[in-house]
């Protein structure tokens, strides 16, 4: 990476399936990134328990001696529904409590395969990117071609105009962790000019308005 830029990444969440999948490569996978994770001394930051693919990366990162932070709506909590987080827990009242908590706490965002929740957290991240929220890089971890048609669906609602070019680069793919880790440390994004002038600030009482003819 000489030449390039590299950002300080010091914590990653991780968004993954509570399921570990048919293709035991998505298990193996998942092991390996919390060892990468642990061996360039990133802490993970996810969704808690200790079930599926959620439960290997999390078991990874702390045989590594990192930090690991669950941050698990109490519903989940209730009968031990998702196993013992591995680490560090924090109980929120919702989803989206959760959400906003791991996009402050961490430095980049990385998705394995999973199912609609883990699309839901992906894409979430994605839409505050595109509007300026945060800035922080977002990637998939491509593993045996999982994400081929979620990629090729967004390439092709960017030739539908519905998503810019600009906007398509703020997802990151990559098909092994050390690559996809490089990634997110080498991203910059340079944002919409327009949506750049959002305020999110809580003081604020309104946004500045918008040109309409962009695509949101």
């Amino acid at each position: 990476m000489e030449g390039v830029s590299v950002r300080k990444i010091k914590k990653i969440c991780v968004f993954c399936g509570e399921n570990s999948g048919k293709d035991v490569a998505f298990v193996n996978a998942a092991f390996h990134l919390g060892e990468v994770l642990g061996k360039r001394k990133i802490d993970l930051v996810y969704g808690g328990g200790k079930l599926g693919l959620m439960g290997c990366v999390s078991t990874a990162v702390a045989q590594h001696e990192r930090q690991v932070l669950g941050i698990i709506p109490s519903a989940f909590t209730v009968n031990n529904l998702v196993g013992e987080t591995c680490g560090k827990e924090i109980k929120v009242a919702t989803i989206q409590e959760r959400l906003v908590m791991m996009m402050e706490l961490s430095d980049a965002f990385i998705a394995l395969p999973g199912g609609f929740g883990t699309l839901e957290e992906l894409f979430q991240m994605i839409s505050w990117a595109q509007l300026n929220i945060h800035n922080k890089p977002i990637g998939v971890l491509n593993i045996n071609g999982f994400f081929n048609g979620l990629l090729s669906f967004v390439d092709h609602a960017v030739k539908q105009e519905f998503i810019t070019p600009r906007a398509r680069k703020i997802l990151i793919s990559a098909t092994t962790a050390d690559e996809l880790v490089d990634k997110l440390q080498a991203f910059h994004f340079e944002p919409d000019p327009t949506l750049s002038k959002l305020k999110w600030s809580p003081s604020s009482s309104q946004k500045e308005k918008l040109d309409l003819t962009l695509r949101l």
